[in-house]
């Protein structure tokens, strides 16, 4: 980029730069995201398939969430990755509807290129669409239904659909039921039905059948007893939370200790027993008959524990910790001496099991049943970690469902509805939006098209007969992808809660708009040369360090 001036060129931009403008720039944003939106289309729907991506360490990971790939996708282009963060923003919004939200993107930015082409300005184009993505808004709301907490038959069948081609479905009668009963348990009522979705936490083993999958009102951890002579089972807890190490404390300051008789020696180890022995008795006295240890549980203090016939497990995780002061209600202690029975919590029953092959923990009856775990089980690691993400999907909209308390259908019906709504709306304007809102409703259509095609059926004869259902006043009209034919998706008992695709229409069309609206890419390609002196001009700039 250099300017001329009086025959001397002016270099503006440092050289090496690269500056795209204008429809290049244009054409280069919506081509990378498609190929973005292209990547996870295929896996949409109950018939789409799974992507296997293998990082550079080899690690694999096999999913069909939407979210996950385009995470797992190392994406180098500045206009694909707006496409992964509208992924993102759905995952972190409703957990479901990942995949529409991208595939959705793509497809407006692809009719955002015809019209183009057709020479109509982007800023046009962007105004429509912000137009058409607030209409979509209120004709999904006209669309709603209610739902209650109390309706745990609709939840369920929310479960079922968002799970629905995950590699979950094998089981999915057994995990919508723990989604579901996970996700009642742990409602607010109090506080406008939020829910803390924190609260359920997902343990899993390798080992056994998905089946085997089951929800412990309480907590689990994934540890065991610190010593083989504490008791397996302590019924009545009282339970102690300690972030403090058992053992005896390191000298703040270099210390020596010039031994020079073996009398010495012993009454040295003698004290530092006694020490253990005063940590351990300090315990004991405030009335605890379990201690969860977030550090260490040195050998000697071990034995004098077993001894007292307490049950304790060292190096809890922080987070675990957090969540056994909130279902326990214990307080965490940092200084034992000074503990008391009133940083105790409760539990009617804490226990080490065996699951596959190895010692978990559990801890029942705790005083705030508002935290609840699931155990997971599945025959290699690869699939636990795919129904997980497919649990966590079901967990996130049955919450969503329950907070927001509206359902619509699923199956495309829709977003079939809003486009042609859209397009009546569209033949109200007179302004170049009009082809905008048009085209916002035709790219709405690429959900029940990429649904049929993933299935193997004809997109178009499909969308032909999902049209003229709606148009005869069928709304919720959908596809069902296993017959490959169109029916009510109400009474089929396939829905998804309200905000899974408003969402998804909104974060695409701003998605959308953002990348429409950039005629201009500057791209530093080098790095700025270094500084005399080395590393950031560390040379001899820097005060000396005191």
């Amino acid at each position: 980029m250099a300017g001329q001036m009086s025959g001397q060129p002016i270099f503006i931009l440092r050289e090496g730069n690269q500056r795209t403008k204008g429809r290049d720039a244009q054409s280069n944003n919506i081509m990378a995201a498609k190929a973005v939106a292209e990547a996870v289309r295929t896996t949409l729907g109950p018939k789409g398939m799974d992507k296997m991506l293998v990082d550079s360490l080899g690690d694999v990971v096999i999913t069909n969430d939407g979210a996950t790939i385009l995470k797992e996708m190392d994406i180098e282009h500045p206009a694909a990755k707006m496409i992964v963060e509208v992924a993102k923003t759905q995952d972190d919004e409703v957990g479901d509807g990942t995949t529409s939200a991208a595939v959705i993107a793509g497809e407006l930015l692809k009719k955002a290129e015809e019209m183009i082409d057709q020479d109509v300005h982007p800023t046009i184009i962007a105004s429509g669409y912000r137009m058409a993505s607030k209409k979509a808004g209120e004709i999904l709301k006209t669309l709603a239904k209610q739902v209650t907490c109390d309706n745990k038959e609709m939840l369920t069948k929310i479960s079922d659909t968002a799970m629905t081609g995950k590699g979950a479905e094998a089981s999915k009668e057994v995990l919508s039921k723990i989604a579901v009963d996970a996700i009642t348990s742990i409602v607010d009522q109090d506080d406008g039905n939020k829910v803390g979705i924190e609260n359920v936490k997902i343990e899993k083993k390798v080992g056994g059948r998905i089946d085997d999958s089951e929800l412990i009102e309480g907590m689990i951890l994934d540890k065991e007893r610190v010593h083989a002579n504490m008791p397996k089972k302590i019924e009545g807890a009282k339970i102690a939370l300690l972030n403090t190490a058992i053992e005896l404390k390191e000298t703040e300051v270099d210390a020596e200790i010039s031994i020079t008789s073996p009398d010495q020696l012993q009454s040295f180890l003698d004290q530092e027993e006694a020490m253990l022995r005063n940590l351990v008795t300090s315990i004991t006295n405030s009335g605890a008959n379990v201690v969860f240890c977030q550090k260490g549980i040195d050998d000697m203090a071990q034995h004098f524990l077993a001894k007292a016939g307490l049950f304790a497990v060292r190096r809890v995780k922080k987070s675990d910790m957090e969540k056994l002061v909130r279902s326990t209600g214990a307080k965490l202690v940092t200084n034992i001496e000074e503990m008391n029975a009133d940083d105790l919590g409760q539990a009617d029953l804490v226990e080490e099991r065996k699951i596959g092959g190895d010692n978990m923990v559990f801890i029942t009856g705790c005083v705030n049943p508002k935290s609840v775990s699931i155990l997971l089980r599945g025959g290699t690691e690869h699939v636990i970690d795919n129904i997980e993400r497919a649990l966590e999907d079901a967990l996130r909209v049955v919450a969503v469902a329950i907070e927001d308390e509206e359902l619509v259908a699923g199956g495309g019906a829709p977003e079939v509805e809003v486009a042609l709504r859209l397009n009546e709306y569209a033949a109200t304007l007179s302004g170049r939006e009009q082809l905008a809102v048009k085209a916002f409703a035709e790219a709405l259509e690429i959900i029940p098209r990429t649904l049929a095609e993933n299935a193997g059926l004809d997109p178009i004869d499909m969308l032909v007969e999902l049209r003229s259902h709606h148009e005869k006043g069928t709304k919720t009209a959908g596809l069902n992808v296993y017959t490959g034919t169109v029916i009510d998706m109400w009474e089929n008992a396939v829905v998804e809660p309200l905000r899974v695709k408003t969402q998804a229409m909104n974060s695409a069309a701003e998605a959308a708009v953002m990348i429409l609206r950039i005629d201009d890419i500057i791209a530093s390609t080098r790095a700025p040369p270094m500084p005399e002196g080395g590393m950031g001009g560390m040379g001899g700039g820097m005060p000396p360090m005191m």
